[in-house]
């Protein structure tokens, strides 16, 4: 990825999350920081052992509080959610704007668009806020025209067959 890159993974298959995390691995490898901000994954990646052993080079971040998934959720606990992502959204423009890292990864965030937590302007938003030493890499499911404008890369992995 060369430097100052929006790159997406996005389609209906499964490797996103671990291809960005695989990215993330590869920049710390060459002496990059990196920040790893996790939306809508129930536990995630948070409590892993692995991770918690690279930093500092890679920084893992969550800041819903529930490890349901977020559709099951009451309303009142989807309001508690949605303000935490909003934190976790301010956190993201925060690092940009501050260059406290050389990559970004922003995972499942393009389903915090779908289930309209936050829209395409707040994202862009965030993103505008970053210098051009610096990478950025958005995960998620669905993607619109006006994000796929936004990115220098998109990488499409779908399922072709689930079981041999």
């Amino acid at each position: 990825m060369n430097k100052g890159m929006i790159q997406i993974y996005t389609g209906d298959g499964h490797g996103k999350s671990p291809a960005a995390l695989g990215r993330a691995v590869q920049a710390a490898v060459q002496g990059d920081n990196v920040v790893i901000i996790q939306f809508l994954k129930g536990k995630g990646l948070e409590e892993s052992d692995f991770l918690r052993r690279l930093e500092p080079e890679i920084k893992l971040f969550r800041f819903e509080k529930s490890d349901e998934n977020f559709s099951e959720l009451p309303d009142e606990r989807k309001k508690e959610e949605i303000q935490n992502i909003k934190n976790g959204m301010n956190f993201a423009k925060k690092v940009l704007s501050t260059d406290e890292c050389n990559l970004l990864i922003l995972d499942e965030v393009l389903g915090l668009i779908e289930k309209e937590i936050i829209t395409v302007d707040e994202l862009k938003n965030v993103l505008e806020c970053r210098s051009e030493n610096t990478d950025v890499i958005l995960t998620g499911i669905t993607l619109n025209d006006e994000l796929c404008i936004l990115a220098d890369e998109v990488s499409k992995i779908e399922t072709v067959k689930f079981k041999c």
